[in-house]
């Protein structure tokens, strides 16, 4: 593909594995050079060995570490370009029996996370051209989400941060977009998938296909959708695409 992005600075919060690590191969594709951030170092340092990036270990929950991490990736490739947020859990319960621990930890993860990744990586975004934040959220952040509502809510929040940076920043050179994809062939669903068989008694394989049956192509979304949506976004030619929540869902929100 055309070199768009060759030598931006791309950085990917949750990049060792998922949307994050599909992600980071399609940036790299376009030129861009990678640092991927996340918990398991074995896995970023795979993916940086594919795209030639730089991988970090980074507990995204902790904002003194996540300071540490960029000023790491910056030291390595450059003032941060592209922020692509994406790091993130999932949990399912009745909300009668969530608990505040539950709650707690999904929402540092999921959303006090972008907050503190977004004010990390601000001062070199909104200090060079062309420079974009894109948000990883989900179709549970455009509607409801039964006995996940610690999830919905997080997600719900970070398409309202998106939104209110979009519009704060909307003179800028910088653009601040949100993907929104339903159930992805990811290792965050294989873990909903083998939560519903051990809660539900039925096989894994009956799992899956009820959670398939949830996206309304009955199929799950491949990673590499939603990271070609990311690399749109990403080019200089969507410098006109400012504060769009874009569902990749096969049309579940349709």
């Amino acid at each position: 593909m055309p070199n768009w992005l060759k030598s931006r600075h791309a950085l990917i919060t949750g990049g060792g594995t998922g949307i994050g690590s599909s992600c980071a191969t399609h940036l790299n594709a376009g030129g861009a050079k990678v640092t991927v951030v996340g918990r398991r170092q074995d896995k970023l340092d795979f993916i940086s060995s594919i795209t030639n990036g730089t991988g970090i270990a980074c507990d995204v929950t902790d904002r003194g570490q996540i300071g540490s991490a960029f000023d790491e990736a910056r030291a390595a490739n450059g003032p941060i370009e592209i922020l692509v947020v994406n790091a993130g859990i999932g949990d399912s319960a009745p909300f009668g029996r969530t608990t505040r621990d539950a709650w707690d930890k999904i929402i540092a993860t999921n959303l006090t996370s972008a907050f503190d990744c977004a004010q990390a990586a601000l001062e070199d975004l909104t200090g060079q051209d062309n420079s974009r934040m894109v948000f990883v959220a989900s179709v549970a952040g455009l509607k409801g989400a039964p006995y996940a509502a610690p999830y919905a809510a997080s997600k719900h929040g970070m398409v309202g941060l998106m939104r209110s940076l979009a519009e704060e920043f909307a003179k800028s050179s910088m653009t601040v977009n949100a993907v929104c994809p339903s159930f992805v062939d990811t290792p965050m669903v294989d873990e909903t998938i083998a939560r519903i068989s051990r809660v539900s008694k039925r096989d894994e394989s009956q799992s899956r296909q009820a959670i398939e049956a949830m996206n309304k192509h009955g199929r799950l979304v491949h990673p590499d959708a939603v990271a070609t949506m990311i690399l749109t976004l990403c080019l200089p030619q969507s410098r006109d695409v400012n504060g769009a929540a874009i569902p990749i869902d096969g049309g579940t929100t349709a």
